[in-house]
């Protein structure tokens, strides 16, 4: 009869990674949202006649509800699909981190989200004041950043004494 009280590996304080990182990332995800944003805003300006373009830009430029809906709507976009699929932005490949669920696994798709929305709060980045190692995001979505070469590490030394 198989075992169904396997232990299964935990996240454990050392694993998670600075502020200094964590700001890098957020500083190499914050240079890609903006060429993502000016990308867009050129593919618009191409298909779009002058008026439509003067238009917009000045709906834009004095409209901060349509800023912060089009930079939320962008970043939403951005780190939902990076996290869902690879559990990890630019800036965390950049830095060799990566975002998991407390058993050191790939966060879910509702935790994403969840890490994901609490990033477009105005000032979420408070909250590393109080949690240097962890943000408002990863605190209520249960997600963890980590370097990735120390807990694929970690993980492989505790399933092989695990297995004897």
């Amino acid at each position: 009869m198989e075992e169904t009280n396997k232990k299964q590996f935990k996240v454990t304080q050392d694993l998670l990674v600075k502020f200094e990182r964590r700001f890098l990332n957020y500083l190499i995800d914050v240079i890609v949202l903006s060429v993502i944003l000016f990308i867009g805003l050129i593919f618009y300006i191409a298909g779009a006649n002058t008026e439509e373009i003067k238009d917009f830009m000045n709906r834009f430029m004095l409209n901060s509800t349509l800023q912060f809906t089009i930079t939320a709507s962008i970043t939403l976009v951005y780190y939902n699909l990076m996290e869902i699929f690879t559990s990890r932005t630019i800036g965390k490949f950049c830095t060799n981190t990566i975002v998991v669920d407390e058993n050191g696994n790939k966060a879910g798709y509702e935790a994403v989200m969840i890490r994901s929305l609490i990033r477009i709060i105005p000032f979420y980045w408070i909250s590393f004041i109080v949690f240097p190692t962890r943000g408002l995001h990863d605190i209520v979505s249960k997600t963890y950043v980590v370097n990735k070469d120390l807990l694929d590490e970690r993980k492989k030394q505790f399933y092989a004494f695990n297995k004897v």
